[in-house]
């Protein structure tokens, strides 16, 4: 497979693009000179107030009004230890059926519609690198409604070019402290002597924000419709080297301790990608270094606004 080359400017359609990971890939959709429109009663502004995806007449309205030639769908609840689980399934399969649904109706369907799926429906899995064929076993709710949103997805596979990208951790400037890496990154900020961690005996896969924006923008132009494609770098890090690095960057060490009460049941141990069909789809990949990462959300790094 070579990536296609022949790809116009498109008006790509980014839901959640208000969120940590929106605000990269609307950034880099603008760069590679795509127009990006958003679900609003007024799509053309991306201030606007956005329709919620579980208002059914809403989106098909605004999928209606936006036109889009592209879609990279984002907007999800994301946080594995989010409270309210009936949210996390309501948004993540309900509220992704009724955007295919609404793209489905478009006189003029789009030439892709990309959905951000997660590595985590891997769960702990004891393959040493997953790839794409590996079967799935979800650990916790959030990996749940992930696949169950994959299987839905497929429903519409002949109706619309949908891609169903998997990425695997990654992080950068802007992302919530309540996801490990920025936590760390702010303690060593402030020059915090201790930090509470819970289940310190694991390893992920982790990238920048950046290289997974600029992956899904380059998947559009991609010859991946009906597929599944890993977003990972093909290593994992556990999150002692996480913390050595950090000390390194900081010049100080910090003491962990153990806290009972942020140990999560089913926690995965180790995810490590196969990105042999990403690299295959879009060609040499821009993989970032954690040590890069770490060093950018420490210092003076901006998130796009």
């Amino acid at each position: 497979m070579t990536p296609r080359t022949d790809l116009q400017p498109l008006r790509v359609l980014v839901t959640g693009h208000a969120g940590f990971t929106g605000r990269y890939v609307t950034a880099a959709l603008t760069q590679a000179g795509h127009e990006v429109v958003v679900l609003t009663e007024t799509p053309d502004q991306l201030s606007s107030s956005p329709v919620d995806l579980l208002d059914r007449a809403g989106v098909e309205n605004a999928v209606a009004l936006a036109r889009p030639d592209a879609v990279i769908h984002l907007a999800a609840i994301a946080f594995v230890a989010h409270g309210d689980v009936d949210a996390i399934y309501r948004t993540n399969v309900v509220g992704t059926r009724h955007l295919l649904e609404a793209l489905a109706y478009l006189p003029e369907r789009p030439r892709s519609v990309l959905l951000a799926s997660s590595a985590n429906v891997y769960g702990n899995n004891p393959v040493e690198l997953l790839d794409e064929s590996v079967e799935p076993a979800p650990a916790n709710d959030y990996a749940v409604s992930k696949l169950a949103m994959e299987y839905m997805a497929k429903l519409w596979t002949n109706r619309l070019p949908i891609v169903l990208a998997r990425p695997f951790n990654y992080t950068g400037v802007g992302q919530s402290e309540n996801f490990l890496l920025p936590k760390i990154v702010d303690h060593f900020r402030r020059g915090e002597r201790l930090i509470e961690l819970g289940n310190i005996d694991v390893a992920r896969d982790f990238q920048d924000v950046r290289f997974v924006a600029d992956a899904y923008v380059r998947l559009l132009s991609a010859d991946a419709a009906g597929g599944t494609v890993n977003l990972c770098s093909g290593v994992s890090v556990s999150l002692l080297e996480v913390i050595d690095m950090m000390q390194e960057l900081a010049g100080y060490e910090i003491e962990i301790k153990v806290n009972p009460a942020f140990v999560r049941g089913n926690e995965v141990a180790r995810l490590t990608g196969d990105n042999r069909l990403l690299r295959e789809l879009i060609g040499p990949l821009g993989i970032i270094p954690l040590r890069s990462t770490l060093e950018w959300m420490l210092h003076d790094g901006r998130a796009p606004a």
